[in-house]
């Protein structure tokens, strides 16, 4: 199998499994506390990451790791998976599914924004077209199938879901300054996000709480294909590719197949003000990165 088709399959398993995080974010909600659900989907991830490690041999380069290495990691893991699945989960707790995700899509464009003070680059005026242009989805979709006579949404829940896009593309950022192997890095930030969590759990006194099978089980999904193997398929489809911009691209279908999969299985009705912002966000970020390449 030539390396253009291996590159598909992995990015086709990506997307696939990415679509269906939301339905399983709602399912573990419905019987889980935030805090319970994150620490069992972190603990997932850092096993299977680990799995990874040993399987690839790469437990020496964890070995060489250096102090200033592991502050990174310590930070990186502050920020994911902990400060941003506490503020992702709570919006998906206070919006539908088809809302709280694709209110996250916009964090290419806060990545631009950021990248003033963090990487010093500099922002032209279509920067701010770009952001129109997806806020302008994102309120279509706040509006759920009402967009003259908005309201109906929880306004704390769009806050939060729009606002973890900030952490998201600060992790980004801070990531992808950090040169380490992408499975050893992912590995070490989620130790130390683990450790947050556990942390966090024991303070709270929140381990006495009843833990159903269906909660516990949609926890360890999200574990392994939200924050685990999903995200180094993404990697591995990226480095296969011959030109990274048609399998990059491909990511956007997931918000639409996430769809699919909550309108059959939580048995939300989707609004056609979701698929409409949807495409809004996606083309601001899509006028963005055409700007970006045109100044190179």
């Amino acid at each position: 199998m030539d390396k253009t088709r291996q590159s598909y399959i992995y990015a086709g398993l990506a997307i696939l499994f990415w679509s269906t995080v939301p339905t399983a974010f709602k399912i573990s909600l419905g019987e889980l506390e935030i805090l319970p659900m994150l620490t069992i989907a972190a603990i997932t991830s850092t096993v299977v990451l680990m799995i990874v490690v040993l399987a690839e041999n790469k437990t020496y380069l964890i070995k060489q790791t250096s102090a200033k290495e592991l502050l990174s990691s310590a930070a990186l893991g502050l920020i994911n998976p902990f400060i941003y699945y506490l503020i992702l989960l709570r919006a998906y707790q206070l919006l539908p599914a088809q809302v709280a995700q694709p209110l996250n899509m916009i964090w290419p464009i806060i990545l631009v924004f950021l990248s003033v003070p963090l990487l010093k680059q500099k922002i032209d005026r279509k920067s701010f077209i770009a952001l129109f242009i997806s806020f302008a989805g994102v309120y279509i979709i706040s509006s759920q199938g009402n967009p003259l006579n908005p309201g109906h949404s929880n306004i704390t829940g769009v806050f939060l879901a729009t606002g973890s896009s900030v952490f998201w593309a600060l992790y980004f950022i801070l990531n992808v300054r950090d040169k380490r192997d992408e499975a050893v890095k992912l590995l070490l930030n989620f130790i130390f996000g683990s450790a947050y969590l556990i942390a966090a759990m024991t303070i709270t006194g929140k381990w006495h709480l009843d833990i159903g099978f269906r909660g516990a089980a949609a926890s360890v999904y999200v574990g392994i294909f939200e924050m685990g193997i999903t995200f180094l398929f993404w990697l591995k489809a990226l480095k296969l590719a011959s030109t990274t911009d048609k399998v990059s691209n491909l990511v956007y279908l997931a918000p639409f197949l996430s769809l699919v999969f909550v309108h059959f299985i939580l048995h939300e009705s989707v609004y056609y003000t979701t698929p409409l912002g949807l495409i809004l966000i996606i083309a601001g970020i899509f006028f963005q990165n055409t700007r970006a390449k045109t100044r190179v």
